[in-house]
């Protein structure tokens, strides 16, 4: 039997407020009133930005996503279509007369374009499975595509005949690839990737690639003969996990042209205007944990290759091409930001735009996108901590213009609290520490407060000044919000990220216990109401710290791995941890993999811990909590098991998701307030 009575808590700060109220707290509801952009795409003239408008459906709780247009001067804000379908992925024809796009139903997924003079669509193709990657051709004439081209699934044995109207169970499935599942939508279909193309105008597609492999972003040469693509199309592809290489594949008759050869990925190719550079990122892997992608120009033959940010030390994302060939845009992480760079064949560099993000909503992670007009005016997806992602461009003088308020309704009517950015030093070797902190609303610096540190998942990845709902509902519940990124986070530079190489967890544990005292040197937190959670890699350290410190009075350890051997060789990326994480296999190491599994450290556990999972969660399976919850059982120490049904490792990409994650690991703290609580077990 579970009885709660809580005389003082905060619970009543998630309720619903009403619709009308003036500057309260932003709530837990109002996550359904979250719009965003993404995919932010500017026309070659300049002249509008077209873009995926992403709003919360409260009736059929899910992320939707409509196409909408506006002028680069903020006016004509209007939505593409009419059409209530999933629409996506626009890309301008290269004079900008059509757009295409992507859109989906229960029918399938389509290829569609839409003429911009006279605000007309169709529907261009009739395809067996869901295009990605659409490419136009230099001329216009053409689009190129990849997609699935299904095979038969493996065969070993046949049934006997079933009687007529009989109703058997389903056949089994045999299985003989080495990656078969995929976070996110679960078992993956036979068969291999390949690039297609078709008449902009309509026709049959003509698929171009060919072989066991799988081709991806198509990248056209000017002339449109010849395109571009990366993959691994060695005999033993499924093993080597970070390979890939740059390919060019003619259009008229499917000749196949590797152009680069080296142990690393090779990826991202984009041609410059003239055909006489390509551009494209990578790295020569050294089997380490964090590896920083470079970015690289070669002639289209493959000749000429060299790297064009050596002393850069942040990894580049997708290359696109300034269309006078003067140099290349890219995106990069630099400490809790993400930013667009600019880089000249010589060498030359400058920052662009920075503040990109925003699409998350969850969690104050990185991502967003950009898009580069004729004239170099940027198109990016802007944010704040305090704002989701809007439409934004910067001029080529560096002017920055915002182009959407898409949630402007809602903070007029709600208080959304900004993150404070601050650096604190690590007490295990003085290195400086990026940290940001919200604060509740109404915040009076002659309280105390209770603090919860969040943790970021990856755990090579980043939390920044970026729009989070769940911080902003923590906020909202009463408590000092303080998110870091400790040493293996990127954006700090490969030696920075690379920290955690055979020792993970490791001094990232000291990190974040330096940022929490750095926190309460401030006075308003009351080191007696120390909370954490973090999901994921941030999983991971929360079960880790119980197991090393009772300083916190509750914990909520969200989709973690507590067993480094069940993970690595159960999770849908069982094949991507030996070796870069720890020394060997399990089966080589298990006293290797032992020694960093939170599970090794759980006789020491005391602090009342929660353990939260998707049920349909691949990347860090529900076996993995279970493990810990069954162990904290067996030890008797206060916890319960919370099971997001059908939810995969993304916990709380459902708009109700969010909100249970939020209200349940609210409710587990409220337990341990430290304040008049009578529960029993």
């Amino acid at each position: 039997m579970i009885r709660i009575l809580i005389v003082a808590g905060s619970m009543s700060l998630l309720s619903a407020v009403p619709a009308a109220a003036q500057n309260t707290p932003f709530s837990d509801l109002d996550v359904f009133q979250v719009e965003y952009a993404s995919d932010v795409q500017i026309s070659p003239d300049g002249g509008w930005v077209v873009y995926v408008r992403t709003a919360m459906s409260i009736m059929r709780d899910r992320r939707e996503g409509r196409l909408w247009m506006v002028r680069t001067d903020g006016s004509r804000h209007r939505q593409l279509t009419s059409s209530d379908r999933s629409q996506s992925s626009p890309r301008w024809s290269p004079d900008g007369s059509r757009i295409a796009f992507v859109s989906g139903g229960d029918d399938g997924t389509e290829i569609y374009l839409y003429w911009v003079e006279t605000g007309e669509s169709a529907r261009l193709t009739q395809l067996e499975r869901s295009p990605r990657d659409i490419a136009w051709s230099p001329d216009g004439s053409r689009i190129a595509f990849s997609m699935l081209v299904p095979e038969a699934p493996p065969h070993l044995a046949s049934m006997p005949p079933r009687p007529e109207g009989a109703q058997w169970a389903e056949a089994p499935r045999v299985e003989t690839r080495v990656r078969h599942e995929a976070d996110g939508s679960g078992f993956i279909e036979p068969g291999y990737n390949h690039i297609f193309v078709i008449p902009a105008d309509g026709g049959t597609p003509r698929q171009i690639t060919s072989g066991a492999f799988h081709h991806r972003g198509p990248a056209w040469m000017p002339d449109g003969r010849s395109i571009f693509f990366s993959t691994n199309r060695s005999p033993d592809w499924e093993y080597q996990r970070r390979e890939s290489e740059v390919y060019a594949v003619s259009v008229d008759d499917g000749r196949i042209t590797q152009l680069t050869d080296r142990r690393g990925p090779d990826c991202s190719p984009a041609v410059a205007p003239d055909g006489s550079w390509v551009a494209y990122v990578g790295f020569d892997d050294r089997i380490q944990t964090y590896q920083t992608t470079n970015l690289y120009f070669m002639r289209p033959d493959g000749s000429g290759s060299r790297t064009m940010l050596d002393q850069f030390d942040r990894s580049v994302g997708t290359p696109v091409w300034a269309a006078d060939g003067s140099g290349v845009y890219f995106g990069y992480d630099d400490e809790g930001i993400s930013k667009v760079g600019f880089v000249t064949p010589s060498g030359e560099f400058r920052v662009v735009a920075d503040s990109l993000g925003g699409t998350a909503v969850g969690r104050p992670y990185g991502g967003g996108n950009f898009s580069v007009a004729r004239d170099g005016s940027v198109a990016i997806t802007h944010t704040t901590s305090a704002d989701p992602s809007e439409v934004a461009v910067i001029a080529p003088d560096g002017t920055r213009r915002i182009l959407t308020a898409l949630n402007a309704d809602l903070k007029s009517q709600r208080t959304i609290a900004a993150a404070e950015m601050f650096w604190t030093e690590s007490s295990h070797d003085g290195r400086r520490l990026q940290s940001w902190v919200v604060h509740p609303p109404d915040f009076d610096q002659s309280r105390q407060y209770p603090l919860l540190l969040e943790i970021h998942g990856g755990p090579i990845s980043n939390y920044g000044d970026r729009f989070s709902a769940e911080v902003q509902l923590y906020a909202t519940a009463g408590y000092v919000v303080v998110y870091s990124n400790p040493r293996g986070s990127t954006g700090y530079g490969e030696e920075f990220g690379n920290l955690l190489y055979h020792d993970y967890p490791g001094n990232d544990y000291d990190d974040l216990m330096s940022v929490v005292d750095a926190m309460i040197e401030r006075g308003y937190v009351d080191d007696d109401r120390l909370y954490v959670t973090g999901g994921s890699a941030g999983g991971i350290m929360t079960a880790w710290i119980v197991g090393n410190t009772n300083r916190f009075r509750a914990a909520v350890v969200t989709k973690p791995v507590v067993n480094w051997i069940s993970k690595t060789l159960v999770a849908d990326n069982y094949d991507g941890y030996m070796h870069y994480r720890y020394p060997g296999t399990p089966w080589e190491n298990p006293m290797g993999y032992w020694e960093f599994s939170p599970l090794s450290v759980v006789q020491n556990v005391e602090t009342p811990t929660m353990v939260m999972v998707g049920t349909a969660d691949l990347r860090t399976p529900v076996s993995e909590a279970k493990q810990l919850y069954h162990a904290l059982k067996l030890r008797r120490i206060p916890t319960a098991l919370v099971t997001i049904p059908g939810a995969y490792h993304n916990i709380s990409n459902r708009p109700s998701q969010l909100i249970a994650k939020v209200r349940h690991t609210i409710a587990w703290f409220e337990r341990y307030t430290g304040r008049e609580t009578l529960y029993e077990f």
